[in-house]
């Protein structure tokens, strides 16, 4: 585990904060969104040709990829997973330096 200080532990909860926010702010203005699309097709054709579906089905793909993101569904998604990558790829270049030395 990495030995963080208190101060990059509070930046990086602070980060991650405001990720989540970011999300929901985009989950809820997605809500909206397909509210007022559903309203104006019910408007247009009460539904008759159900055009708004593809609406729906465009944010929720944006939704989920975003929450996938954000709560590390995927592990390889994450910064973490990028840290922990570029720090083994670093560790692994040393060691094959060090043994051509």
């Amino acid at each position: 585990m990495d030995n963080l200080t208190k101060d990059e532990r509070y930046l990086k909860a602070r980060e991650r904060v405001r990720e989540e926010k970011k999300f929901y702010t985009s989950l809820l203005s997605a809500f909206f969104t397909i509210a007022i699309v559903a309203a104006v097709n019910y408007y247009i054709n009460e539904f008759r040709n159900p055009w708004f579906l593809w609406v729906v089905f465009g944010l929720g793909i944006s939704v989920i990829f975003k929450a996938i993101k954000i709560f590390n569904v995927i592990p390889f998604m994450g910064r973490d997973w990028e840290q922990k990558k570029i720090r083994e790829l670093m560790n692994e270049e040393d060691t094959v330096n060090k043994k051509w030395k």
